[in-house]
């Protein structure tokens, strides 16, 4: 038998699978740069400091995953105690019945679970990566005392949204509810909607589901999904998840219509009205920023952003699938100051951070127990802001 072809490990434990294993006499002489590749084979324990960890100067692929995986969530789901009152549920703004589809979870029913959430909300996968848990379900916990601590919802609602996700399964109207023939002829009324955010794809799913089937979405830009594509950074949202959830509403025939504004050249109430649209709802959000007046003259060229100038930017140059242009981030240097201590605050700065920026300050007007941001948020920013701080 050729030698190639015969299986070899590692001295050590070549000499344990010998017949006759011998006892060495002396040390093994064994260089830094063997020790470390052998080590990435071995390590168990997480490596401490960031010397291991790529750079991410213009770098957005490490995307939020999941905290649990099966076994987790297993566990996780586990450890709910189903209470009666569900004080997770009453904390929870789209009223998820959390227990409800904890309790699939625990019985391997991963289907029923995302059934469950997306029945409440249409944005169920977008909401249990981006929402402020610890200040809705999870800090209405009854755990929230306990030494493991509440139960990780968000997790649990993502890993179950993934997995339905994975499934492709699509979305069908309810079918206890009365035939679509068989309906008023009311249901078959057009309507509009203006702007294709979080707020429009909700109220045309919900409709959709009622058995209204002329629903037009029209949107301002080339893009889906509004505030969640584009002032969501790619790796706490990336845009294949808003993608996935507009797909759901098309597969109950929500018509979209992108490159659509309301303005006085293209879309008015008016002009709907007289094209046969009985009902518009107005979904557009708030497109422009606010400014107080101290930085009212200043300018993207004098190095001032506002969110919704410098958010929208980088969402287009780094997300995969929301614009066909070839943009480019925002080019940034130096030092960077970022005013409050929102979580926008913050997604605008690990951004900058991304685009260059060699160091950037949180400055905001209270002390650190008035940051409004989410704690994982602020932990997992600090701990990029040290990396980055190492590398530079």
């Amino acid at each position: 038998m050729e030698s190639s072809m015969v299986s070899k490990d590692i001295p050590d434990i070549e000499n344990l699978l010998a017949l006759n294993p011998k006892v060495t006499k002396y040390a093994n002489l064994v260089s830094s740069t063997e020790t470390k590749n052998n080590k990435k084979h071995w390590k168990r324990n997480s490596t401490k400091g960031c010397s291991d960890c790529p750079p991410r100067t213009k770098n957005f692929d490490d995307i939020k995953h999941t905290t649990l995986s099966e076994r987790g969530a297993l566990r996780e789901a586990a450890r709910c105690l189903k209470c009666a009152d569900a004080p997770c549920q009453k904390s929870c703004p789209t009223q998820l019945d959390i227990k409800s589809f904890i309790t699939s979870i625990a019985n391997k029913n991963y289907y029923g679970a995302a059934k469950a959430i997306f029945s409440d909300n249409p944005l169920g996968l977008t909401c249990g990566m981006v929402c402020p848990t610890s200040d809705l379900c999870v800090g209405g916990c009854n755990l929230y005392a306990a030494e493991e601590g509440p139960i990780n919802i968000g997790g649990l609602q993502q890993f179950a949204t993934e997995i339905f996700k994975a499934m492709k399964i699509p979305q069908i109207r309810d079918p206890s509810l009365p035939p679509m023939e068989d309906l008023p002829d009311s249901y078959r009324a057009k309507v509009a909607l203006l702007g294709c955010g979080p707020a429009s794809i909700s109220c045309a799913t919900f409709l959709a589901r009622l058995g209204y089937t002329d629903l037009t979405i029209y949107e301002k830009y080339d893009y889906i999904g509004g505030l969640s594509s584009s002032e969501i950074p790619q790796y706490r949202l990336p845009y294949s998840v808003v993608d996935f959830e507009v797909q759901l509403a098309k597969d109950l025939g929500v018509k979209i219509e992108k490159g659509r504004s309301l303005s006085t050249s293209d879309i008015t109430v008016q002009k709907l009205k007289s094209e046969g649209f009985e009902a518009v709802f107005l979904g557009i959000g708030m497109p422009d920023p606010k400014k107080i007046p101290i930085f009212a003259d200043l300018k993207e060229s004098m190095g001032f952003f506002t969110s919704k100038d410098f958010l929208p930017k980088v969402s287009a140059a780094s997300k995969a699938g929301m614009c066909s242009c070839k943009s480019t981030l925002p080019q940034l240097s130096g030092k960077v100051i970022v005013l409050g201590a929102g979580d926008t605050a913050f997604d605008c700065a690990t951004s900058a951070l991304r685009c260059g920026a060699k160091r950037v300050y949180v400055v905001f007007r209270k002390g650190f127990t008035n940051i409004r941001a989410v704690p994982e948020e602020v932990k997992s920013v600090i701990l990029f802001f040290t990396h980055m701080t190492s590398l530079g």
